[in-house]
């Protein structure tokens, strides 16, 4: 992909506005997964190695525009970024009013953009403002690249147009260096993990991805709906039942790998309103895919008779994987997904993953050393490989100097 990159721009003395994806769970005050923050200070501190005045800009949570909730605040993430970077990071509040007294060397954290009018709707005069406190805006956050908004493809097209350098920081041009490669070059055989509850919901993704995947590996409810159309019974699993047709056609376009056993629990044991907790203790069977009573979910693939998956994965030579194939939360019904992911581990190929409850899984399992890539991009990530044009790289690819 053609863009600039902050890795090659002469920021000295320049003040510095970098985009980032600081959309952290905090919980009474203090940040719970700070996964996001660990991505990101990697990029804040080569800009403060090459000289930069460093403002940080980010989202978090989903405040009403034009009111401050000090839950949504971001002081925890300036706090967290100080104790982490070794030095005073500043929140500035002010920002949209007035200009930001900032140094090289310095590190100013701006409040939360989405309690700034004018940030979802992509304002164009929000967007300028975004543009007149910087000299260099920095494009990091993959995350939020798939979204139009003033802090994201509006202060690229405004900074652009005022002869100000616009480029993609490292963080960001990792993650489309690492799906172009998936998506766009890869070496065969290109083999992709989807999992999920619905075929609908990801319903572009098996579209896409069947015209290019040598084979597809499919989990949860979306893997239900494929058994079912292949006329076997389901029993009580979650499937749907009008998405049989779509799943017939898919399979006419690549080869869907399904196991020939499963693991299952009796709908009675199963609190659907404590869905996960009732798992505990429900009792797994393992059944073959064709043998599944009325009154049995499937929950899991079984590993006898999924050698087939887990092989399919160790020789592939491009990986992209999305979603568990079982309830891997609830040890029980966690084998397969725990197969799958040594599976990655063990294979050569190139592999990249993405998903929260792909990267949860992968830290549940140890298995973060074997993945070539991970992904923060969630729903970026999902629109990426279905072939969408995302907002802010386009700008990027547009206006940023080649």
């Amino acid at each position: 992909m053609n863009f600039a990159r902050m890795e090659n721009q002469d920021l000295t003395g320049k003040t510095v506005l970098i985009r980032e994806d600081l959309n952290v769970p905090i919980q009474n005050g203090e940040i719970s997964n700070d996964a996001r923050l660990q991505s990101s200070l990697p990029t804040i501190k080569l800009a403060l190695e090459k000289g930069a005045a460093v403002l940080v800009c980010s989202h978090l949570g989903r405040p009403t525009e034009g009111e401050f909730e000090e839950k949504y605040s971001m002081q925890p993430v300036a706090d967290y970024l100080s104790e982490h970077l070794g030095l005073t990071v500043r929140l500035n509040k002010d920002y949209a009013e007035q200009d930001v007294s900032i140094q090289p060397g310095e590190v100013v954290l701006l409040e939360n953009v989405r309690f700034n009018v004018g940030e979802k709707k992509n304002t164009e005069a929000l967007s300028q403002r975004y543009a007149d406190l910087c000299d260099v805006f920095v494009m990091d956050a993959f995350g939020t690249a798939h979204r139009a908004q003033a802090s994201t493809e509006g202060i690229i097209q405004a900074a652009a147009k005022a002869g100000k350098v616009v480029c993609a920081g490292p963080l960001l041009a990792a993650e489309l260096d690492a799906l172009d490669k998936a998506l766009h070059a890869p070496k065969k055989p290109l083999v992709a993990i989807v999992g999920g509850s619905k075929v609908s919901t990801k319903l572009d993704v098996l579209i896409s991805l069947a015209k290019i995947c040598d084979q597809i590996i499919v989990g949860g409810g979306i893997a239900n709906t494929f058994i079912a159309a292949k006329g076997h019974s389901v029993g009580a699993s979650l499937y749907e039942a009008d998405m049989i047709e779509t799943a017939k056609q898919i399979m006419t376009q690549t080869e869907i790998l399904l196991p020939q056993n499963v693991v299952v629990a009796d709908k009675n044991q199963i609190n659907f309103d404590d869905f996960i907790n009732s798992l505990q203790t429900a009792t797994p069977v393992v059944k073959s895919i064709d043998s599944v009573s009325e009154n049995e979910m499937i929950l899991d693939v079984a590993a006898e008779g999924a050698e087939h998956i887990f092989n399919a994965v160790k020789d592939a030579a491009t990986i992209l994987w999305n979603g568990p194939v079982g309830v891997f939360e609830v040890d029980a019904f966690a084998e397969g997904t725990r197969l799958l992911s040594e599976a990655v581990k063990d294979s050569n190929g190139f592999s990249i993953a993405g998903g929260g409850d792909t990267l949860a899984a992968i830290h549940k399992f140890q298995v973060e050393d074997g993945v070539s890539y991970m992904s923060t991009g969630g729903g970026a990530f999902l629109e990426f490989v279905e072939g969408k044009v995302l907002p802010a790289v386009a700008a990027l690819e547009k206006y940023s100097a080649k």
